[in-house]
């Protein structure tokens, strides 16, 4: 990055560390139960609450339960449950044309992160009429206090039930927009473990990899505070003893009230600490792709760790060694190896892969831009990076058929003869694999020596 731009960065981020303390960041109240917040709303004298869901969730049930509890106590609900994975404009504006058409009071968010971002940005749209989607991006971009909005998480990893963030993609350009206000905060947050019981385990693992990912980058940024610190470090330990025990046995309610809590803890510390390039980078592939955030979460996080080096170091050992990751006494370089290694293995474990499929070498550069707009000069990220170093992380974990293919322009034909590929790094590619190919069949001796356990 050119110094003079750096210099930017930190002085903006500089100034938003220093007026931390005095704003206006609130947590959100916790509920326990549908029950609860069904009678809030009476509470609060609304007649009618827009629940903003996926048709996942309607499909299996999990709103019944609280559409009883509404009934019971004569709250009228409308349900719109047209949220897509990466949600887009169209789905705020049609969530919004909802709300005023049916006359309701309040929002309902009810599911990931998704149906979340989606339910908030409906929320600014409703109070900011004339103000689209396009124009929010950013910091401080809506302003105004949203309808009375109730969180409900069903999966625990994104946090989104506690941060100030939404994010939301253009249909059209398949861009992310960034929307960051303290409004966007929700006002209440149903914690009930007994939503995520029926969570796949692929969603468990990667949701729960999202939670460290908020943790982490909230951790080894340059914009902590005590609270923060202590946030993160409690999300991480937690990870570390009850994310697997819940991706293998879905019903083990200890491990998926405590990865609730997890990502409660990870949420409230990235809000006030913010993310880094990792977030950045996986906004843009979902966005291009439609790659699940957490999924592009999960893969980039080990090797952005290892891009920093040096310079997150001293922070991540601490947060190894005091989330029981590493060794007490550990130095700072074995600590960081040891943290580094830990996200790998449970990724291998959850059968998370080492790279991502799709990405194409002629998207890279659009992408990396977007993710240069997004991280800088917000992010308080340990090294700073520009578009063009930004793109190199995309070839990390690009999967080596896409980097290598005939289809991708990395063969050229001379004299009707076809010549050796001329990709960059085409000989670190090949060793990644070998990599790659190396952790698959360790997964598949993995689930072969688990089939004989259970066969016995």
């Amino acid at each position: 990055m050119h110094p003079v731009r750096k210099l930017w960065c930190r002085v903006y981020q500089t100034a938003f560390r220093i007026v931390l303390p005095v704003l206006p960041y609130r947590e959100p109240k916790p509920l326990k139960t549908f029950g609860d917040a069904a009678d809030l709303l009476v509470r609060k004298n609304i007649a009618r609450v827009l629940i903003v869901t996926d048709r996942n969730i309607t499909k299996l049930g999990l709103t019944r339960e609280l559409e009883q509890d509404l009934t019971e106590r004569g709250v009228a609900y409308t349900i719109f449950d047209e949220v897509v994975p990466n949600p887009t404009i169209t789905n705020v504006e049609a969530a919004r044309e909802r709300y005023l058409a049916d006359g309701c009071g309040a929002i309902i968010a009810f599911g990931g992160g998704s149906a979340m971002d989606c339910a908030k940005v409906t929320g600014a749209r409703i109070v900011r009429p004339k103000k689209p989607v396009t124009k929010m991006r950013g910091i401080l971009r809506v302003l105004r206090p949203l309808p009375l909005l109730i969180a409900v998480p069903t999966t625990a990893g994104t946090g989104s039930e506690t941060t100030l963030a939404a994010v939301i993609t253009d249909d059209k350009t398949h861009y992310k927009y960034p929307i960051n206000d303290f409004c966007l905060i929700p006002h209440y947050a149903v914690l009930d473990y007994r939503t995520t019981l029926g969570l796949p385990a692929h969603i468990t693992a990667t949701t729960g990899m999202d939670a460290l990912v908020h943790a982490t980058e909230a951790y080894i940024g340059r914009s902590t505070t005590r609270e923060t610190r202590e946030r993160a470090i409690e999300a991480v330990s937690l990870i570390r003893s009850y994310l697997l025990r819940a991706y293998r046995d879905g019903s083990d309610a200890e491990a998926r009230a405590q990865m609730l809590h997890a990502a409660y803890c990870a949420g409230i510390a990235f809000t006030k600490s913010y993310v880094g390039y990792v977030h950045a980078v996986a906004h843009s592939l979902g966005g291009q792709y439609g790659i699940a955030h957490g999924l592009a979460n999960a893969v980039l996080l080990p090797y952005f760790l290892d891009e920093y080096g040096e310079a997150c170091e001293k922070r991540l050992a601490e947060l190894a060694r005091r989330s029981g990751v590493a060794a007490a006494d550990a130095e700072d370089a074995e600590a960081v190896r040891a943290f580094i290694t830990w996200t790998r293995d449970m990724n291998e474990q959850m059968d998370i892969p080492a790279t991502l499929p799709g990405i194409r070498n002629e998207d890279i550069p659009a992408m990396a831009s977007h993710a240069d707009a997004e991280g800088n000069p917000l992010y308080p990220v340990p090294r700073l990076m520009d578009a063009h170093e930004l793109e190199r992380m995309y070839h990390v974990v690009q999967d080596p058929v896409d980097a290598c293919g005939v289809a991708e322009g990395t063969h050229e034909t001379v004299d009707g003869a076809e010549a050796a590929p001329t990709a960059p790094g085409i000989v670190a590619r090949m060793k990644r694999v070998v990599r790659v190919a190396g952790r698959r069949a360790k997964r598949a001796a993995r689930r072969a020596r688990t089939t004989v356990r259970q066969n016995r």
